[in-house]
């Protein structure tokens, strides 16, 4: 009698264990599940910037546009995006410096609100945006925001655009957002949207330096002369020494043909490029229409000399050291 008490007992208990088992299970995954929405309210991502290898314009067409040839490489140098789900349906934009926008005339408001029109979204979002790619400088510091916002907000609503269909979306912003978009070494046609994947950088550092000055793109462009005067980079050398891994080819083929407008009229360009070239850089160039310059350091001891020089000097407001980012393969 006694032994079946305890047999009855060890039974009950046992029972309770395997109930008080599944009780905590249930309660791990309702946490989980929980945690799983509420970290899709809210994304924290990285915009990098980019320089250009290579730059050549072929041709002005018709549209005004302007033909170009470019290899585009994609730096580890990055602004800070916070993307926040809100109830109202509303774009809610704050930055740290007082001089970009927080309306529709920033990249990141415009590419909130094409997503937002066209998939009807009943939820709005608060982007908090920390500049550090230098502002208006050649380094494709708004298009690599906005193409942050259609990645974190695609990925937030559920969209399910793939990167292609992201890309398509991102050349209603700005010709540069599908190259940031898709990120890494790439060859840029027509006027900058026509994107072919190429062999990854080597390795190296990159020294980044913004003089104090602002260059106009609009200026660059219509002051640009594609007269037989022109000297236009060889963009198929440094295709070459891209697919050969080669980093002193391609550092002794860059060019930039824009430099021809804008290094006159801000000769402090050439001053950074020559400080650069001093402490050792392979080779130092203007990125896009300037008037930032940056420079490719194979001894990262040297990088480092240029970068402190640099910045004890008063040549250069802005600068940085970071490395070129490749895709993963």
């Amino acid at each position: 009698m006694n032994d079946r008490k305890i047999q009855e007992r060890e039974t009950i208990d046992f029972s309770r264990k395997k109930c008080l088992t599944v009780t905590i299970e249930c309660i791990q995954n309702t946490e989980e599940m929980q945690y799983r929405r509420n970290a899709m309210t809210e994304m924290k991502l990285k915009a990098l910037a980019k320089i250009n290898l290579g730059l050549d314009v072929l041709r002005r067409r018709e549209d005004g546009y302007h033909e170009v040839r470019m290899i585009m490489q994609t730096v580890s140098l990055y602004d800070k995006i916070i993307i926040q789900k809100i109830k109202k349906p509303e774009i809610q934009v704050k930055t740290n410096l007082f001089y970009v926008p927080e309306n529709e005339n920033n990249l990141v408001y415009q590419a909130a609100k094409l997503l937002m029109d066209e998939f009807c979204l009943k939820s709005g979002v608060h982007i908090d945006l920390q500049k550090f790619i230098p502002v208006a400088a050649g380094m494709a510091g708004g298009s690599s925001d906005a193409a942050a916002v259609l990645y974190g907000m695609n990925q937030m609503f559920h969209l399910n655009l793939s990167k292609r269909e992201l890309m398509k979306r991102g050349v209603k912003i700005g010709a540069d957002v599908p190259y940031c978009i898709m990120r890494g070494t790439a060859l840029a046609e027509g006027i900058g949207e026509e994107l072919s994947p190429l062999p990854p950088m080597p390795n190296c550092k990159v020294l980044v330096a913004k003089p104090p000055v602002s260059v106009s793109t609009k200026f660059v462009y219509e002051n640009l002369r594609l007269d037989e005067a022109a000297i236009h980079p060889d963009i198929d050398v440094l295709l070459e020494g891209l697919k050969e891994g080669n980093l002193k080819k391609i550092a002794s083929n860059m060019g930039n043909i824009l430099e021809s407008v804008t290094i006159p009229n801000y000769p402090v360009i050439s001053e950074i490029q020559n400080e650069m070239l001093r402490y050792g850089a392979l080779n130092a160039m203007m990125s896009g229409s300037g008037p930032t310059v940056f420079g490719l350091f194979e001894d990262e001891s040297l990088a480092e000399k240029a970068y402190s020089s640099l910045r004890e000097g008063d040549l250069a407001k802005q600068v940085y050291l970071t490395d070129i980012y490749n895709n993963r393969r």
